[in-house]
Protein backbone atom coordinates (compact mmCIF):
# COMPACT_ATOMS: atom_id res chain seq x y z
CA UNK A 1 0.00 0.00 0.00
CA UNK A 2 1.48 3.34 -1.03
CA UNK A 3 1.76 6.08 1.57
CA UNK A 4 -0.03 9.38 0.80
CA UNK A 5 2.26 11.90 -0.83
CA UNK A 6 3.60 14.60 1.42
CA UNK A 7 2.93 18.26 0.84
CA UNK A 8 6.01 20.45 0.33
CA UNK A 9 5.86 24.01 1.63
CA UNK A 10 8.62 26.62 1.44
CA UNK A 11 10.26 27.38 4.76
CA UNK A 12 9.68 31.13 4.31
CA UNK A 13 5.96 30.68 3.69
CA UNK A 14 5.62 28.23 6.56
CA UNK A 15 7.51 30.55 8.90
CA UNK A 16 5.25 33.46 7.96
CA UNK A 17 2.12 31.38 8.47
CA UNK A 18 3.20 30.09 11.89
CA UNK A 19 4.30 33.53 13.02
CA UNK A 20 0.92 35.01 12.10
CA UNK A 21 -0.85 32.19 13.93
CA UNK A 22 1.00 32.96 17.16
CA UNK A 23 0.30 36.66 16.75
CA UNK A 24 -3.40 35.80 16.50
CA UNK A 25 -2.99 33.77 19.69
CA UNK A 26 -1.87 36.96 21.40
CA UNK A 27 1.93 36.86 21.19
CA UNK A 28 3.93 39.95 20.28
CA UNK A 29 5.31 40.13 16.74
CA UNK A 30 8.82 39.47 18.06
CA UNK A 31 7.83 36.47 20.20
CA UNK A 32 5.66 34.99 17.45
CA UNK A 33 8.57 35.25 15.01
CA UNK A 34 10.90 33.46 17.45
CA UNK A 35 8.47 30.58 17.99
CA UNK A 36 7.99 30.21 14.23
CA UNK A 37 11.73 30.32 13.61
CA UNK A 38 12.49 27.60 16.16
CA UNK A 39 9.70 25.26 15.02
CA UNK A 40 10.47 25.61 11.31
CA UNK A 41 14.21 25.22 12.01
CA UNK A 42 13.45 21.78 13.44
CA UNK A 43 11.53 20.82 10.30
CA UNK A 44 14.34 22.11 8.08
CA UNK A 45 16.74 19.79 9.90
CA UNK A 46 14.27 16.87 9.52
CA UNK A 47 13.51 16.84 13.26
CA UNK A 48 9.82 16.88 12.37
CA UNK A 49 8.80 15.60 15.82
CA UNK A 50 9.77 18.99 17.27
CA UNK A 51 8.56 21.21 14.45
CA UNK A 52 5.16 22.43 13.32
CA UNK A 53 3.54 19.18 14.48
CA UNK A 54 3.75 20.73 17.97
CA UNK A 55 1.53 23.70 17.09
CA UNK A 56 -1.78 22.03 18.08
CA UNK A 57 -0.30 21.40 21.53
CA UNK A 58 0.84 25.02 21.80
CA UNK A 59 -2.68 26.14 20.91
CA UNK A 60 -4.07 23.88 23.65
CA UNK A 61 -1.62 25.28 26.19
CA UNK A 62 -2.55 28.87 25.37
CA UNK A 63 -6.24 28.06 25.59
CA UNK A 64 -5.85 26.20 28.92
CA UNK A 65 -3.57 28.81 30.47
CA UNK A 66 -0.62 26.43 30.76
CA UNK A 67 1.28 28.84 28.49
CA UNK A 68 1.03 32.62 28.33
CA UNK A 69 1.07 34.60 25.10
CA UNK A 70 2.24 37.72 26.96
CA UNK A 71 4.39 36.43 29.83
CA UNK A 72 5.97 38.80 32.35
CA UNK A 73 9.48 37.36 32.14
CA UNK A 74 11.98 38.63 34.70
CA UNK A 75 15.71 38.52 33.90
CA UNK A 76 18.23 38.90 36.71
CA UNK A 77 22.06 38.89 36.86
CA UNK A 78 22.98 37.78 40.40
CA UNK A 79 26.62 37.31 39.36
CA UNK A 80 28.69 38.37 36.35
CA UNK A 81 28.44 34.93 34.73
CA UNK A 82 25.02 33.91 36.06
CA UNK A 83 21.65 34.82 34.57
CA UNK A 84 18.28 33.72 35.92
CA UNK A 85 15.08 34.01 33.93
CA UNK A 86 11.64 33.68 35.53
CA UNK A 87 9.76 32.63 32.40
CA UNK A 88 6.21 33.01 33.71
CA UNK A 89 4.97 30.17 31.47
CA UNK A 90 6.43 31.75 28.34
CA UNK A 91 6.57 29.55 25.23
CA UNK A 92 9.82 27.60 25.40
CA UNK A 93 11.36 29.17 22.28
CA UNK A 94 10.81 32.66 23.71
CA UNK A 95 12.40 31.88 27.08
CA UNK A 96 15.29 29.78 25.75
CA UNK A 97 16.13 32.24 22.97
CA UNK A 98 16.38 34.95 25.62
CA UNK A 99 18.61 32.66 27.67
CA UNK A 100 20.93 32.10 24.69
CA UNK A 101 21.11 35.84 24.04
CA UNK A 102 21.87 36.67 27.68
CA UNK A 103 24.44 33.86 27.94
CA UNK A 104 26.30 35.06 24.84
CA UNK A 105 26.48 38.63 26.12
CA UNK A 106 27.68 37.60 29.58
CA UNK A 107 30.23 35.11 28.22
CA UNK A 108 31.73 37.81 26.02
CA UNK A 109 32.66 39.60 29.25
CA UNK A 110 33.24 36.77 31.73
CA UNK A 111 34.49 34.04 29.36
CA UNK A 112 31.69 31.67 30.34
CA UNK A 113 28.07 32.15 31.38
CA UNK A 114 25.17 30.09 32.71
CA UNK A 115 21.62 31.22 31.92
CA UNK A 116 18.92 29.34 33.83
CA UNK A 117 15.23 29.38 32.87
CA UNK A 118 12.53 28.66 35.42
CA UNK A 119 8.97 27.73 34.56
CA UNK A 120 8.63 27.65 30.79
CA UNK A 121 6.70 25.20 28.59
CA UNK A 122 7.73 22.98 25.69
CA UNK A 123 11.10 24.25 24.48
CA UNK A 124 11.24 22.67 21.02
CA UNK A 125 14.55 21.49 19.54
CA UNK A 126 17.18 22.73 22.00
CA UNK A 127 19.87 22.37 19.38
CA UNK A 128 18.60 25.71 18.06
CA UNK A 129 19.68 27.59 21.18
CA UNK A 130 23.06 25.87 21.39
CA UNK A 131 23.57 26.71 17.70
CA UNK A 132 22.73 30.37 18.37
CA UNK A 133 25.64 30.46 20.80
CA UNK A 134 27.98 28.64 18.41
CA UNK A 135 27.16 31.17 15.67
CA UNK A 136 28.78 33.80 17.89
CA UNK A 137 32.09 31.88 17.92
CA UNK A 138 31.37 30.19 21.22
CA UNK A 139 30.55 26.72 22.52
CA UNK A 140 26.86 26.38 23.28
CA UNK A 141 25.31 23.86 25.64
CA UNK A 142 21.58 23.41 26.22
CA UNK A 143 19.78 21.36 28.87
CA UNK A 144 16.05 20.92 29.52
CA UNK A 145 14.09 19.04 32.19
CA UNK A 146 10.37 18.38 32.20
CA UNK A 147 7.59 16.25 33.66
CA UNK A 148 8.55 12.54 33.90
CA UNK A 149 7.55 10.56 30.83
CA UNK A 150 10.47 8.09 30.47
CA UNK A 151 11.20 4.92 32.39
CA UNK A 152 14.02 4.99 34.92
CA UNK A 153 16.41 2.03 34.54
CA UNK A 154 15.03 -0.93 36.48
CA UNK A 155 11.50 0.54 36.67
CA UNK A 156 8.41 -0.10 34.56
CA UNK A 157 6.94 3.35 35.19
CA UNK A 158 7.73 6.88 34.02
CA UNK A 159 10.33 8.10 36.49
CA UNK A 160 12.21 10.92 34.77
CA UNK A 161 11.83 13.05 31.64
CA UNK A 162 13.30 12.44 28.18
CA UNK A 163 15.50 15.42 29.12
CA UNK A 164 17.50 16.55 26.07
CA UNK A 165 21.06 17.85 25.90
CA UNK A 166 22.61 19.77 23.01
CA UNK A 167 26.24 20.77 22.46
CA UNK A 168 27.25 22.99 19.53
CA UNK A 169 30.74 24.00 18.45
CA UNK A 170 31.82 26.09 15.46
CA UNK A 171 34.24 24.89 12.79
CA UNK A 172 35.86 26.48 9.75
CA UNK A 173 34.79 24.00 7.05
CA UNK A 174 32.04 21.87 8.56
CA UNK A 175 29.71 24.56 9.86
CA UNK A 176 28.25 24.09 13.32
CA UNK A 177 28.94 20.64 14.74
CA UNK A 178 25.80 19.87 16.75
CA UNK A 179 24.95 17.02 19.07
CA UNK A 180 21.24 17.26 19.92
CA UNK A 181 19.84 14.23 21.70
CA UNK A 182 17.16 13.12 24.11
CA UNK A 183 18.10 10.85 27.00
CA UNK A 184 15.51 8.39 25.67
CA UNK A 185 15.95 5.82 22.91
CA UNK A 186 13.04 7.55 21.16
CA UNK A 187 11.26 10.82 21.93
CA UNK A 188 7.50 10.92 22.42
CA UNK A 189 7.17 13.12 19.36
CA UNK A 190 8.83 10.41 17.30
CA UNK A 191 6.45 7.80 18.71
CA UNK A 192 3.56 10.02 17.60
CA UNK A 193 5.03 10.09 14.08
CA UNK A 194 5.35 6.30 14.05
CA UNK A 195 1.73 6.11 15.23
CA UNK A 196 0.51 8.34 12.41
CA UNK A 197 2.40 6.37 9.77
CA UNK A 198 1.53 2.97 11.23
CA UNK A 199 5.20 2.03 11.51
CA UNK A 200 6.25 -0.46 14.19
CA UNK A 201 8.86 0.55 16.74
CA UNK A 202 12.09 -1.38 17.09
CA UNK A 203 12.35 -3.66 20.14
CA UNK A 204 13.75 -1.96 23.22
CA UNK A 205 12.31 1.48 22.51
CA UNK A 206 9.20 1.72 24.65
CA UNK A 207 6.80 0.22 27.18
CA UNK A 208 3.00 0.19 27.16
CA UNK A 209 0.81 1.59 29.95
CA UNK A 210 1.27 -1.62 31.94
CA UNK A 211 5.05 -1.33 31.78
CA UNK A 212 5.41 -4.14 29.25
CA UNK A 213 7.78 -3.95 26.25
CA UNK A 214 5.98 -3.15 23.00
CA UNK A 215 6.72 -2.40 19.36
CA UNK A 216 3.15 -1.21 18.68
CA UNK A 217 3.25 2.63 18.35
CA UNK A 218 -0.43 2.81 19.36
CA UNK A 219 0.32 1.03 22.64
CA UNK A 220 3.69 2.68 23.29
CA UNK A 221 3.47 5.23 26.10
CA UNK A 222 6.73 5.17 28.04
CA UNK A 223 10.05 5.57 26.18
CA UNK A 224 13.06 3.69 27.48
CA UNK A 225 16.30 5.48 28.41
CA UNK A 226 19.20 5.39 25.98
CA UNK A 227 21.97 3.20 27.38
CA UNK A 228 19.79 2.02 30.25
CA UNK A 229 21.12 3.39 33.54
CA UNK A 230 23.32 5.88 31.68
CA UNK A 231 20.38 7.59 30.00
CA UNK A 232 18.11 7.67 33.03
CA UNK A 233 20.98 8.78 35.26
CA UNK A 234 21.83 11.62 32.87
CA UNK A 235 18.18 12.70 32.85
CA UNK A 236 18.13 12.82 36.65
CA UNK A 237 21.31 14.91 36.71
CA UNK A 238 19.77 17.33 34.19
CA UNK A 239 16.83 17.68 36.60
CA UNK A 240 19.32 18.72 39.31
CA UNK A 241 21.17 21.13 37.00
CA UNK A 242 18.00 22.87 35.87
CA UNK A 243 14.88 22.38 37.98
CA UNK A 244 16.38 21.84 41.43
CA UNK A 245 19.04 24.51 40.93
CA UNK A 246 16.30 27.04 40.19
CA UNK A 247 14.10 25.95 43.10
CA UNK A 248 11.44 24.50 40.81
CA UNK A 249 11.76 20.71 41.25
CA UNK A 250 9.71 18.61 38.87
CA UNK A 251 10.60 14.94 39.46
CA UNK A 252 9.93 14.90 43.22
CA UNK A 253 6.75 16.97 42.82
CA UNK A 254 5.50 14.66 40.07
CA UNK A 255 5.92 11.56 42.19
CA UNK A 256 4.27 13.24 45.19
CA UNK A 257 0.97 13.05 43.29
CA UNK A 258 -0.01 16.66 43.94
CA UNK A 259 -1.85 18.75 41.30
CA UNK A 260 1.23 20.97 41.04
CA UNK A 261 3.35 17.93 40.30
CA UNK A 262 1.14 16.93 37.38
CA UNK A 263 1.15 20.39 35.78
CA UNK A 264 3.11 20.71 32.53
CA UNK A 265 6.22 22.83 32.91
CA UNK A 266 9.87 22.78 31.95
CA UNK A 267 13.11 24.30 33.19
CA UNK A 268 16.13 24.89 31.00
CA UNK A 269 19.72 26.05 30.90
CA UNK A 270 21.90 27.57 28.18
CA UNK A 271 25.64 27.70 28.78
CA UNK A 272 27.97 29.79 26.64
CA UNK A 273 31.74 29.39 26.55
CA UNK A 274 33.75 32.09 24.79
CA UNK A 275 36.45 30.17 22.92
CA UNK A 276 38.51 33.34 22.62
CA UNK A 277 39.01 33.31 26.39
CA UNK A 278 41.01 30.08 26.03
CA UNK A 279 42.89 30.68 22.78
CA UNK A 280 42.53 31.75 19.17
CA UNK A 281 39.10 31.02 17.68
CA UNK A 282 40.63 30.28 14.25
CA UNK A 283 42.91 27.67 15.78
CA UNK A 284 40.02 26.03 17.60
CA UNK A 285 37.92 25.85 14.43
CA UNK A 286 40.81 24.37 12.44
CA UNK A 287 41.37 21.71 15.09
CA UNK A 288 37.66 20.83 15.12
CA UNK A 289 37.87 20.35 11.35
CA UNK A 290 40.95 18.15 11.74
CA UNK A 291 39.16 15.93 14.26
CA UNK A 292 36.12 15.60 12.01
CA UNK A 293 38.27 14.75 9.00
CA UNK A 294 39.98 12.04 11.05
CA UNK A 295 36.66 10.56 12.16
CA UNK A 296 35.23 10.53 8.65
CA UNK A 297 38.35 8.81 7.33
CA UNK A 298 38.07 5.89 9.76
CA UNK A 299 37.67 2.42 8.22
CA UNK A 300 33.96 1.63 7.86
CA UNK A 301 32.10 -1.44 8.96
CA UNK A 302 30.30 -3.56 6.38
CA UNK A 303 27.21 -1.82 5.01
CA UNK A 304 28.22 1.65 6.21
CA UNK A 305 28.36 4.03 3.24
CA UNK A 306 29.66 7.00 5.20
CA UNK A 307 30.67 7.98 8.73
CA UNK A 308 28.78 11.06 9.88
CA UNK A 309 29.71 13.64 12.50
CA UNK A 310 27.10 15.07 14.91
CA UNK A 311 24.61 17.26 13.07
CA UNK A 312 25.82 16.39 9.56
CA UNK A 313 22.60 14.66 8.55
CA UNK A 314 20.57 17.60 9.86
CA UNK A 315 22.74 20.12 7.99
CA UNK A 316 22.19 18.27 4.73
CA UNK A 317 18.45 18.10 5.30
CA UNK A 318 18.47 21.85 6.06
CA UNK A 319 20.08 22.58 2.71
CA UNK A 320 17.81 20.23 0.74
CA UNK A 321 14.59 21.35 2.42
CA UNK A 322 15.64 24.96 2.10
CA UNK A 323 15.81 24.46 -1.67
CA UNK A 324 12.86 22.15 -2.25
CA UNK A 325 10.49 22.91 0.59
CA UNK A 326 9.61 21.12 3.81
CA UNK A 327 7.72 17.84 3.35
CA UNK A 328 4.67 17.58 5.62
CA UNK A 329 2.48 14.53 6.09
CA UNK A 330 -1.06 15.04 4.76
CA UNK A 331 -2.69 14.56 8.17
CA UNK A 332 -0.30 17.01 9.84
CA UNK A 333 -0.88 19.60 7.08
CA UNK A 334 -4.65 19.23 7.35
CA UNK A 335 -4.50 19.70 11.12
CA UNK A 336 -2.27 22.76 10.76
CA UNK A 337 -4.58 24.30 8.14
CA UNK A 338 -7.57 23.64 10.39
CA UNK A 339 -5.89 25.42 13.32
CA UNK A 340 -4.87 28.26 11.01
CA UNK A 341 -8.43 28.66 9.73
CA UNK A 342 -9.73 28.94 13.31
CA UNK A 343 -7.34 31.86 13.79
CA UNK A 344 -8.26 33.50 10.48
CA UNK A 345 -4.89 32.70 8.88
CA UNK A 346 -4.73 31.60 5.24
CA UNK A 347 -2.27 28.74 4.63
CA UNK A 348 0.25 29.16 1.81
CA UNK A 349 -0.06 27.21 -1.40
CA UNK A 350 2.16 24.10 -1.32
CA UNK A 351 5.11 24.00 -3.71
CA UNK A 352 4.43 20.41 -4.69
CA UNK A 353 3.61 16.95 -3.38
CA UNK A 354 5.87 13.98 -2.99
Amino acid sequence: MNKPERVRVSSAALRAMVSTMFERLGATNEDAAIVAEVLVWANLRAVDSHGISRIPRYVEMFESGEAKARPAMVVAHPRAAVITIEADAAPGPVAMHRAASEARAAAAQAGIAWAAVRGTVHTGAIGYYASEVAAAGMIGIGLVAGVPNMAYAGSIAAGVATSPIAIAVPSARHGTVLLDMATAVIALGKIAQFRQSGTALAPGMALNAKGEPTTDPVQAEIPLPVGGAKGSGLSLMIEFLTSVLMGNPIVAEFHSGTPEGQRHRQNGTVIAVDIGAFGALATFKAQVDAAIDAIKALPREAGCAEILYPGERGSRAFAERGRNGIPIAPTAWQRLCKDAAKLGVTPPEPLATG
